[in-house]
């Protein structure tokens, strides 16, 4: 589904490399978390593959379903099914969730070449997704993540990813300042809508969402690079030793 070859980026303001040789296939139907040291390139891996301005790609390929991303606008590559969860959702006064909600998914159905949904299937659709995310409806008609809290800031993703249906869903540390009740509700959000037709890339610094959303893969980022893969222990090793013992050993 996603594959990403030799990739190397840099900031374009500091001409300063970030990524320098990213390897990394997510199939159908698998999460893999990505863990690593500040500063290793984990969120910047993100950006690029959504399509953030601020970077160039000196190097290397994306792509989804074989479709090059790299090479598309970023409303271009959510039509194809790819969805970034922001570690910092920004606020959009006026504009109420509702009203946002509707207009992202039919612009990307009218990408797809498939029909709009009018004001009443959209409703239904949305309050069927709210209900089984045990999301207040009220929180449709407020603007989007205006006065929200951490955790319903990270839930409002959650309900877009579940509206939208992306193929490839990337979460950057959306585990980022939430108490442990609000990152179990979003953990189950992200479990309700796993499928052998939908990956999951889950970017985070702790373990602990991991005993919620358990990966197939976990992938150790340092300097730029994936340094180590392993199973679901390896996040375990990280949370008990921390980084040192494995960066020590691929050296």
């Amino acid at each position: 589904m996603l594959k990403i070859e030799n990739l190397h980026v840099k900031l374009e303001e500091e001409d300063k490399a970030i990524l320098k040789g990213v390897d990394l296939t997510v199939g159908g139907g698998e999460v893999h978390a990505v863990m690593g040291p500040n500063g290793s390139g984990k969120s910047t891996l993100s950006y690029v593959v959504s399509g953030r301005d601020g970077y160039t790609v000196t190097e290397g390929t994306a792509t989804l379903d074989g479709a090059d991303l790299l090479a598309i606008e970023p409303e271009e590559r959510a039509a194809l099914g790819l969805f970034l969860a922001f570690q910092y959702p920004v606020e959009i006064p006026g504009v109420s969730n509702m009203i946002f909600l509707r207009t992202a998914l039919n612009a990307q159905r009218k990408a797809r070449g498939e029909a709009e949904l009018n004001a009443a299937a959209f409703l239904k659709l949305v309050r069927e997704k709210a209900k089984a995310l045990d999301i207040d409806a009220e929180m449709l008609k407020r603007a989007v993540n205006v006065g929200f809290s951490g955790g319903e800031k990270k839930r409002n993703e959650i309900l877009q990813m579940a509206v939208l249906e992306p193929r490839m869903c990337i979460l950057d540390e959306t585990d980022s300042g939430l108490d442990v009740d609000a990152m179990k509700l979003v953990a189950n959000g992200v479990n309700a809508l796993r499928g052998p037709d939908r990956a999951f890339l889950v970017i985070t610094h702790y373990q602990r969402l991991l005993d919620h959303i358990v990966p197939d893969v976990v992938h150790i980022m340092a300097d730029g690079r994936i340094v180590a893969s392993g199973g679901p222990e390896l996040a375990l090793e990280v949370e008990t030793n921390g980084y040192a013992g494995i960066l020590q050993s691929v050296a």
